[in-house]
């Protein structure tokens, strides 16, 4: 087992991928039931013996795992003051895993929901666009390495797990992507508040593909133009506009809900 600082390159296995302090309960459960090998270190609070916190123990047991015990000021310095609720994993995903545009794409299919996001920064709503894709069955969310935030620790565990669940697919281009995406027969429909069609007056019951505009600044001007169509949600108070995770979530069961109306 690779016991050096989380800081350090995960060399020592032969692969240079660096490891991760991953934290919370769902978050934890997900990565022992999907990758068990990556977890390398489990720290436990000591004081938490619940059903929750039994249930990891023996989850890892199962994996030759032992958890450590650690205090509650131990396992806030893990997780740099993020809720832990009593579990922190020290995880490192194999580079293999790594989820390529091309793979994806292979798996889709003309019925398929996927959700696109331009420049998004905030871990935490890139967690909660996670878990609101495991809810509405989305394949998967494509985002871009430029000018966005990636996989952190506060992402998963605001994702709840679904970011063990849920395909992320990281490209460097995401209007290339999103022109592969079309490839697919998937239709590529951007969220903008200046957008002439409402979101509700477009037929969804088929596959598509949401893109969704950072934080403050929306959609860029080149990710516009490669939409097929742009749509916006209707507001009815006097805030001009919606987090963009809850966009993301009225998009993506918009559409479910147009499939089992």
């Amino acid at each position: 087992m690779c016991t050096a600082d989380v800081n350090v390159r995960a060399s020592c296995v032969g692969v240079d991928v660096p490891a991760e302090l991953i934290f919370g309960l769902h978050s934890v459960r997900a990565l022992l039931q999907k990758d068990p090998a990556g977890v390398l270190e489990l720290w436990i609070q000591t004081t938490r013996c619940d059903a929750a916190v039994t249930e990891i123990r023996e989850q890892a047991l199962r994996f030759d795992l032992t958890a450590q015990d650690a205090s509650r000021k131990t396992l806030d310095r893990l997780s740099k003051g993020e809720t832990h609720q009593g579990v922190v994993v020290k995880y490192r995903r194999n580079a293999a895993q790594r989820i390529t545009l091309e793979s994806f794409t292979a798996t889709l299919d003309s019925d398929s929901l996927v959700l696109a996001l331009d420049g998004v920064q905030d871990p935490r709503n890139l967690g909660a666009c996670l878990r609101s894709a495991d809810g509405a069955g989305a394949a998967g969310i494509v985002i871009s390495h430029n000018r966005s935030v990636t996989l952190t620790s506060t992402a998963r565990k605001v994702a709840s797990g679904a970011a063990e669940l849920v395909p992320l697919v990281e490209v460097s281009n995401l209007v290339r992507s999103l022109e592969s995406l079309k490839q697919t027969g998937l239709p590529v429909v951007g969220a903008s508040g200046d957008a002439e069609h409402s979101l509700y007056d477009l037929d969804l019951s088929g596959g598509v593909v949401f893109v969704m505009g950072g934080e403050g600044t929306g959609l860029r001007r080149l990710t516009r133009e490669s939409c097929d169509e742009l749509v916006r949600i209707p507001m009815h108070g006097s805030v001009e506009s919606l987090n963009i995770s809850v966009a993301a979530a009225l998009c993506l069961f918009e559409a479910r809900r147009q499939r089992s109306g």
